[in-house]
């Protein structure tokens, strides 16, 4: 039985061996432009062949534009992704807590881009424990999703400078993101090119890293 669904790109394919692991939840996280958005449109236009995909578009970073320019048969692809928008924390909540009754056999991926921003958005407004509290339910309630379904849950997040390390950030969210995701990649910006990381994996050794540029028809390595 097959463990790992393809990325959509031979360079993250590459790096992550394969692809991203079913049953756990991955998380990409880096600066707003490091190609979080590319990543996860690349894998719907390449890799979910015949199978739905559940897409939490919380930033309304899905471009339809863009995916055309990755995805030949864009229009016939596009009908197989539920979208699911939510404009704030409250009705992220909700929409999470949705995906239990969306999933069916034929789901096969789902994507939050992004876990973090409408979160973050809301720190220091209100309650910060209550905030913490509904974030870790809903991560929580994508890993039991990517379990039982055993499929693979993939989350963007954001990122914050590291005062302690003057080149280092650290991920909005924290240990609950952190904790909770068995593969992290961290993207960083390098000019024009952009650098993917392992940071943490359960087979692949931390630091494993390849770079690569954004083009019109997905990404391409960076020798």
């Amino acid at each position: 039985m097959e463990t790992k669904l393809s990325t959509g790109t031979a360079v993250m394919d590459w790096l992550l061996e394969g692809g991203y692991d079913k049953g756990i939840i991955t998380t990409i996280y880096g600066p707003a432009g490091s190609g979080k958005t590319n990543l996860c449109l690349l894998c719907i236009a390449n890799s979910v062949k015949g199978q739905k995909v559940i897409y939490v578009d919380t930033e309304a970073s899905f471009s339809i534009t863009r995916f055309r320019q990755m995805c030949s048969d864009y229009k016939k692809v596009l009908e197989k992704i539920i979208f699911l928008k939510p404009t704030n924390f409250k009705e992220q909540k909700v929409a999470i807590e949705k995906l239990k009754s969306l999933i069916k056999k034929d789901i096969g991926i789902i994507f939050v881009n992004s876990i973090t921003m409408l979160y973050r958005a809301e720190l220091g407004e209100e309650d910060n424990y209550g905030l913490n509290n509904s974030l870790a339910s809903q991560v929580r309630t994508l890993l039991e999703i990517a379990r039982k379904k055993d499929i693979p849950v993939i989350m963007t997040a954001q990122v914050y400078a590291d005062i302690e390390k003057k080149e280092g950030v650290r991920i909005v969210g924290g240990r609950i993101i952190t904790n909770i995701s068995k593969t992290l990649v961290e993207l960083e910006k390098s000019g024009a090119n952009r650098i993917a990381v392992i940071r943490k994996h359960r087979s692949i050794e931390e630091g494993k890293k390849v770079m690569f540029r954004i083009v019109d028809e997905g990404i391409k390595e960076v020798k």
